[in-house]
């Protein structure tokens, strides 16, 4: 079984394929939780004075979204947190990501904070954390806030039970289908459930007293797990995969052992999983929705090109599966010929409906030990 944390990284660099070039999606949630980051930071340093704020980026991948996430902190800080004479970013993700670009463009990216903020920038300290958020990254009561954006929904694992005696239960499907068994869906959320448990454990040990998190992750509106938006898009991966199969240009074998290491829950599941865990409270949970097609931001009466958006959402959709593909498959030079054909997949998708995204933004603080 492939092991997500070796294999798990966006596309790197900063290449037409890469997840810097590919994350408008991405910053659009980043951009939408800006008032309530900008909140919980106010929040914090109303209650205890942190002269010293220290902020982890969990899942922070690479490219501007990593730095669009600092600076929105820093002006935050510097807007409303006086007290605070000094910010440390902690910057982690799993020890595939492109780390070394992000401290390349550091220097350009210091500039541009001198020329928004001038001399009097707040001190701030950047360093990177290689690991899984799912088990322990920093030491106790360390951090003061942690954001995390379009991370959680990825597992640690594909989930156990999956392929059973070395048979896939889930053949020509790669997540959660309507012609899935329906022990597929419950092994996938009993997997999400020992996951962001164990996230949330992990967080509660290493925040102080009244730490926040922001954390924004795709999920589901449908009680049922077949019917979630998530289902339709990877159904047409699917498809786009199933298609080379037949056609002799993959092999069925690697196809029937191939699961997506992710999960979109519903709200309830969420908020189960937090009030049992126990460690925070559920300050502020909105729903956003977000278009497939991160440029598409079209009036209803404005002509909509189906066949632009099918590429838009390939592109960005390649820069996230790309390696967890050619890991699994072994070939780097059929993966252009996948998107093509995903790409014709979801333009006829949106032809009959513009499914969106659906992405849940929770405002989380820690409970106080005595609590």
């Amino acid at each position: 079984m492939m092991k997500v944390e070796e294999a798990l990284h966006m596309v790197g660099g900063a290449g037409d394929t890469s997840y810097a070039s590919n994350s408008k999606l991405q910053e659009k949630a980043i951009r939408k939780t800006k008032h309530i980051v900008e909140n919980a930071l106010k929040n914090i340093n109303g209650e205890v004075i942190y002269k010293s704020l220290v902020v982890a980026d969990l899942g922070c991948s690479s490219g501007p979204n990593a730095f669009l996430v600092i600076s929105q902190i820093i002006s935050a800080v510097m807007e409303g947190c006086q007290k605070t004479k000094e910010i440390t970013f902690l910057l982690n993700d799993l020890p595939g990501n492109d780390f070394n670009a992000i401290f390349q463009s550091l220097s350009l990216f210091e500039k541009k904070v001198k020329e928004e903020h001038g001399d009097q920038v707040l001190p701030y300290y950047v360093a990177g954390v290689p690991g899984s958020f799912y088990g322990r990254l920093f030491p106790n009561n360390s951090l003061h806030f942690a954001h995390s954006s379009y991370c959680l929904m990825w597992l640690s694992q594909v989930p156990v039970g999956i392929e059973n005696g070395g048979v896939n239960i889930n053949q020509g499907n790669i997540y959660i289908s309507r012609t899935s068994p329906p022990i597929v869906s419950r092994l996938y959320l009993e997997q999400f459930k020992r996951d962001f448990s164990s996230f949330l454990r992990c967080r509660s040990q290493e925040l102080v007293n009244g730490g926040q998190m922001i954390l924004s992750f795709l999920g589901r509106k449908s009680s049922d797990p077949s019917k979630a938006e998530l289902c339709q898009f990877y159904d047409l991966v699917a498809n786009a995969l199933n298609s080379m199969v037949q056609e002799g240009l993959l092999e069925e074998e690697k196809m029937n052992t191939f699961n997506m290491p992710l999960y979109a829950a519903s709200k309830e599941e969420v908020q189960q999983v937090i009030q049992s865990e126990g460690s925070f409270y559920i300050e502020q949970m909105q729903i956003l929705e977000s278009n497939w097609d991160p440029f598409d931001d079209l009036d209803d009466d404005q002509v909509f090109d189906n066949m632009k958006s099918g590429h838009n959402v390939a592109k960005y959709k390649r820069a996230v599966l790309e390696p967890l593909l050619v890991r699994h498959f072994g070939e780097q030079a059929f993966v252009d010929q996948v998107f093509a054909r995903f790409a014709q997949n979801v333009a006829k998708h949106l032809l009959k409906e513009k499914t969106k995204h659906i992405v849940f933004i929770l405002a989380l603080k820690a409970k106080y030990l005595n609590d």
